[in-house]
């Protein structure tokens, strides 16, 4: 009996001391992130949903403190706040730092490049764009872990948008930037204004339409309520919303934790690219039964303004990492038969 009980005590240690051991050398992973969405919007709770996941798969080695609505510092800041230690990783875009260097145009917003969220992220995924992008980010000392692309953004006019033909004097509001060089060259009179403008501008007649967002979205703005044109699906602009991290930060970060986050990164863009093609076509339903039509281009006039877009990303392809960037998107799209060679 004594040799019995003494065998369990020995056993009973045992499994404490390997126990003590496992907890002892789990690595914790401790995260601020920022992210410009708000944490009721549907891509506010997919964000929450990521942070979530990676907690769990690594059974709760990973910690997030998550800032939404831009908290701590400007969407356009969250960049710099990683890189510099004030915030850890940066779940923004990469749209925010063109002015940093002209090659995040080409990580955040392509401008009629690829038809779908699933050619954009094949792109980074399989077409080196992951490879070629990470140059871009290590020089300012960020990690891109992912992308989460919502699709295709969708015009809102009190005219017909039938093709390119009818962008001829179509006074929109647009972003600045790229998009205004493109829609010039086809004959459009884009004028830059800021987003909470457009209400007001499209109600008083001073445009005629506006690029402001996805379809759902727009409709979630209320444009249509103002103008009965659209165009569907969408073929113009297609955000890439990225999440990068401190470069230090993440090469400190155990191998296993990177993965977790790399991998549930692509899980979300799944989730993002799916969840938003059901509601813009929800949306699209609900808004051919109240009398708004949707345009659908043709594929010859898509080809048009890719050939218009694909003419001007030279003219901002002005460092080597731009250059390098828009060189790998030619290739891709022209192997997808996207883009004329």
């Amino acid at each position: 009996m004594k040799l019995m009980k003494k065998a369990a005590t020995v056993a009973t240690l045992a499994a404490f001391a390997a126990t003590t051991a496992l907890t002892a050398s789990a690595e914790t992973t401790n995260l601020r992130i920022q992210t410009h969405y708000a944490p009721e919007t549907v891509s506010g709770k997919l964000a929450t949903q990521y942070m979530d996941d990676i907690s769990r798969m690594s059974n709760g080695e990973i910690q997030v403190e998550m800032f939404y609505s831009s908290s701590v510092v400007k969407s356009v800041e969250t960049f710099d706040a990683a890189a510099t230690g004030i915030l850890d990783c940066d779940m923004t875009g990469g749209g925010y730092q063109t002015g940093k260097n002209p090659a995040f145009q080409f990580v955040g917003d392509i401008m009629g490049g690829y038809s779908t969220p699933y050619q954009q992220l094949s792109w980074l995924y399989f077409g080196g764009g992951l490879e070629d992008a990470q140059a871009l980010y290590n020089k300012y000392d960020m990690q891109l872990v992912g992308w989460w692309v919502y699709g295709q953004e969708s015009l809102a006019s009190s005219r017909p948008l039938t093709g390119v033909d009818s962008l001829k004097d179509f006074k929109f509001r647009s972003p600045p930037g790229m998009e205004t060089k493109i829609f010039a060259k086809l004959g459009a009179k884009p004028i830059v204004m800021d987003f909470t403008e457009i209400f007001t501008a499209l109600e008083t007649g001073i445009i005629d339409g506006a690029d402001a967002s996805g379809l759902a979205n727009n409709v979630g703005l209320g444009l249509y309520d103002l103008v009965k044109h659209a165009n569907f699906p969408g073929f113009h602009s297609m955000p890439s919303d990225h999440l990068a991290c401190n470069k230090s930060v993440w090469d400190a970060m155990p191998e296993s934790h990177r993965t977790i986050m790399s991998v549930a990164m692509e899980a979300l863009a799944l989730r993002t690219a799916l969840t938003f093609e059901k509601k813009n076509a929800s949306a699209a339903a609900q808004l051919r039964a109240e009398g708004v039509t949707l345009h659908q281009w043709s594929a010859e006039d898509l080809q048009t303004f890719r050939d218009a877009a694909q003419a001007t990303w030279p003219e901002f392809a002005t460092t080597p990492e731009a250059k390098a960037l828009v060189a790998s998107h030619i290739e891709y799209l022209t192997e997808l038969g996207l883009v004329s060679n």
